[in-house]
């Protein structure tokens, strides 16, 4: 096996501390992806068929932003998602924004979930 061939095998496990989205490349993703491309610590990477936006540890869609940026009266959180598909990271819906959370203890009060210890032994209810 090549050492080049070996380098895309291998598998970091560690914490990058990023999330983002994965957008198609319509008019509406080159779009928002042009608008993010302004804001500091994003990554933006094209391909044929879709856009990949990268940043963290919070990264911030704002609805507002993006609908003047497509000279649009309203673009929404749905609209958002038709262009996505698919993320990493915690993401909130919000009403005018979406958010992505690299870290999950940084989305739990927003999103009302606890992460507790977990105990040694499962207890059964009852």
């Amino acid at each position: 096996m090549s050492e080049e061939k070996s380098q895309y095998q291998k598998l970091d496990r560690t914490r990058s501390n990023k999330c983002g989205v994965t957008m198609s490349a319509s008019v509406e993703g080159n779009a928002i992806a042009e608008l993010m491309s302004e804001k500091e610590g994003v990554e933006i990477r094209k391909y044929p068929a879709m856009i990949r936006i990268d940043g963290g540890p919070v990264l911030e869609f704002d609805m507002d932003e993006i609908a003047e940026h497509l000279g649009v009266e309203e673009f929404t959180t749905y609209d958002f998602e038709i262009e996505t598909s698919t993320h990493y990271g915690r993401m909130a819906r919000l009403d005018d924004k979406i958010m992505l959370f690299a870290n999950p203890e940084d989305a739990r009060e927003m999103l009302g979930f606890d992460l507790e210890e977990e105990e040694d032994e499962p207890q059964l209810p009852g």
